[in-house]
């Protein structure tokens, strides 16, 4: 009888599995006293990161300020799956049913944007196992092989090739009996180690002349006769522009906070495979892959040979609170454990040595949003859902160009002028959030079918993923 595949998590570290890298850089000291500077980046995530860089390639001489709670790269940026896609809207589909007019143009954009980064990488000498593998998309279920194959015809019409697969011709990519079909994006995805593109991205700006202060917490944002002057623990930031680039946690406008909501996101990792196991399973070509369900999987193999293992399951937390307590849900590693198994049964025995979780933002629309404040001196992004990985680049520059007052292709685009429909307040929030996530449960166990409650949200463009 085999064992439970829960046994396998006996040993898996509480730790972000990129983040446990002998290679981590120091934390720099905090801001103490005050400072002055011209542009001023609250967020050491990628989206602060991406917009220091850009920042100083556009004008070396601009003086630029990079500051972080914690330290750069630990939250999301530093914990995710290592999906690098070249989609803007969280995917072809989610952006044809919001911007059909223009969804060639964001396709565009996406694929350009993907480009510079691989062009960043290469030109910082950022050791981040860039591998542009692409992405399988893969069917589960019977009715999911039909939308996938008309999903790869939208594709089509867009521009962009999707390579759709049999399910024997899936299986002689990744072996796992539970693939009926799926589409291969050859070019539009990268796979990365998330970590160190986040610790490269630091250096780089350091570099160029940046200043960066870690452990160094906004607390307060108020218009001064001169620009904006932010508050931290130890001193104060006065600055002619601000980019705010804190994502899931609590922005320091509150007119913005109730358009994101922080999710919690969870993933486990392998030991890595021996070159037999490996075999067994095939992924010669490496691609990352997700199934088509509503609450979804995301899986690749590591630099080592790893299997990265996770999504699934989507907490949010009443009143979106974050909390580092909430890092860690051993239902949802059991969960994924017994995935694990089902998916790869050839690879019985196979132990877990990280499980982790963290938050995430996301939107009503699934995608990032923009907004400028103050007169023009502050710029916002947010609600990434879950795709933030290549698109918070794109966000940098659009930030850039609307603190700059420029109105480029990327201002004029209606993704950036509207921003989403705002969550409701609490408690209708964390209802709705509850009987959505019900909703779509059912839906993946009913071959697809939506629901009124879920066909009723997709007619006023809301809705809740990750």
């Amino acid at each position: 009888m085999a064992a439970d595949p829960v046994h396998a998590l006996r040993d898996a570290q509480p730790t972000p599995f990129w983040l446990d890298d002998p290679d981590r850089p120091a934390a720099r000291p905090a801001l103490t006293g005050d400072t002055r500077c011209d542009l001023l980046v609250v967020g050491g995530g990628y989206s602060g990161l991406w917009t220091a860089l850009i920042a100083k390639e556009r004008d070396p001489a601009r003086d630029v300020v990079l500051i972080e709670g914690r330290e750069t790269g630990w939250a999301a940026s530093g914990r995710n799956g290592g999906f690098c896609e070249a989609s803007l809207t969280h995917g072809l589909a989610n952006g044809h049913q919001r911007w059909p007019d223009e969804l060639a143009a964001l396709e565009r954009l996406g694929h350009a944007n993907l480009e510079a980064m691989q062009d960043a990488v290469e030109r910082y000498g950022i050791d981040c196992d860039w591998r542009r593998s692409g992405s399988l998309t893969v069917a589960t279920e019977p009715h999911q092989v039909a939308e996938l194959r008309e999903f790869a015809e939208l594709a089509g019409r867009h521009g962009t090739r999707f390579d759709v697969l049999d399910r024997d011709e899936v299986r002689a990519e990744i072996d796992s009996p539970t693939f009926l079909g799926g589409v291969w994006d050859r070019d539009g995805v990268a796979m990365l180690n998330p970590a160190r593109l986040a610790w490269g991205l630091r250096r780089a700006c350091l570099d160029l002349g940046v200043r960066l202060y870690e452990h160094t917490p906004a607390t307060s944002l108020d218009a001064s006769p001169t620009g904006v002057t932010v508050r931290t623990p130890y001193g104060r930031i006065g600055a002619r522009r601000v980019a705010l680039a804190t994502n899931a946690f609590p922005s320091l406008l509150r007119r913005h906070r109730p358009y994101t909501v922080p999710v919690y996101d969870y993933a486990l990792m392998t030991e890595p495979l021996s070159d037999a196991r490996l075999a067994a399973v095939g992924w010669k070509n490496r691609q990352g892959w997700a199934d088509s369900d509503n609450h979804f999987h995301y899986v690749r193999l590591s630099a080592d040979n790893r299997i990265l293992f996770g999504g699934y399951d989507v907490v949010h937390q009443y009143r979106g609170r974050v909390s580092a307590e909430r890092d860690q849900r051993p239902e949802t590693f059991a969960t994924l454990a017994r995935h694990f198994a089902r998916t790869f049964p050839q690879l019985e025995g196979l132990r877990f040595t990280h499980a982790w979780g963290g938050a995430i933002d996301t939107c009503t629309r699934f995608s990032a949003f923009f907004d400028l404040t103050h007169q023009g001196r502050v710029a916002y992004a947010a609600g990434y859902t879950g795709l933030g990985v290549g698109a918070t680049r794109f966000g940098a520059e659009v930030m850039l160009d609307l603190l700059a007052g420029e109105r480029t292709e990327r201002t004029a685009l209606e993704m950036v002028r509207r921003k989403p429909l705002p969550f409701p307040p609490e408690p209708v929030r964390s209802v709705g959030i509850g009987i959505t996530q019900w909703a779509l449960h059912r839906a993946d166990a009913n071959a697809g079918h939506r629901n009124l409650w879920l066909r009723t949200l997709d007619r006023f463009g809301l809705g809740f993923d990750s």
